[in-house]
């Protein structure tokens, strides 16, 4: 019976780092350090198990094994499987918020500038999304399966990057508020309408041209910003 084939591993240094094996026999390690290197490692077999075959397809067991920990170091880390994807849910939510807020929004006076920017905050969300396929796809199309409370956690963060558009929306404005012409809601919807555009590239393509989808996009978002 042939082995299985390997599953694509992340990229490293985008999401997840895989630690240095280690140290065989006595070491000066805390348990801290031991548990977080194994925890990092418990992270980067969960996500590639989670992007290559679903949520219902594998165990604690496996992802310990893929891993190279005993399931004990598992459950030291992690009470079971659901706590372990969601801790790899949230550290994908803050390494793209983190790429979305550091873009320079610097306003100025010129229109263009708006333009500017809706396409730097595009380009640094789905670059970031383009750099590591494998967790992408773990935390944008596979992490649906894990019902209500995903959903929670997705509408959660999705929420933070619409607030942070309409901090933008309202830096571009004289009196420092967003305008009364675009609701809330109206953000929350660009944000959730990119994030499923995206999620679709990601499940129909092994290699999807976010770049292009990046282009339709900007033109489409600038004109929320533009000068009204």
């Amino acid at each position: 019976m042939s082995e299985a084939p390997e599953l694509p591993r992340i990229r490293e240094g985008v999401f997840f780092t895989t630690p240095d094996p280690l140290p065989r026999g006595r070491h000066g390690l805390s348990r801290d350090d031991v548990l977080r290197a194994q925890r990092e490692r418990l992270l980067i077999a969960m996500t590639e198990l989670l992007a290559h075959r679903g949520y219902a397809s594998f165990g604690p067991a496996e992802i310990a094994k893929r891993a190279g920990v005993s399931l004990g170091a598992f459950y030291d880390c992690f009470p079971g499987k659901q706590e372990c994807v969601f801790a790899g849910y949230q550290r994908f939510i803050e390494v793209l918020l983190g790429e979305v807020l550091a873009v320079d929004h610097t306003v100025t006076a010129e229109p263009e500038e708006r333009a500017r920017i809706v396409r730097d905050l595009m380009t640094a969300y789905l670059r970031t999304l383009r750099l590591d396929l494998v967790v992408a796809r773990a935390y944008q199309v596979e992490i649906d399966a894990l019902g209500p409370e995903a959903r929670s956690q997705r509408r959660e963060s999705l929420r933070l990057f619409a607030r942070h558009l309409i901090g933008i929306a309202a830096d571009f404005e004289p009196d420092g508020k967003p305008s009364p012409l675009i609701p809330e809601s109206a953000y929350l919807g660009l944000v959730y309408a990119t994030r499923q555009l995206a999620s679709d590239a990601l499940d129909e393509h092994a290699e999807p041209d976010l770049e292009a989808l990046g282009a339709d996009l900007a033109v489409w978002l600038s004109d929320t910003f533009r000068v009204r």
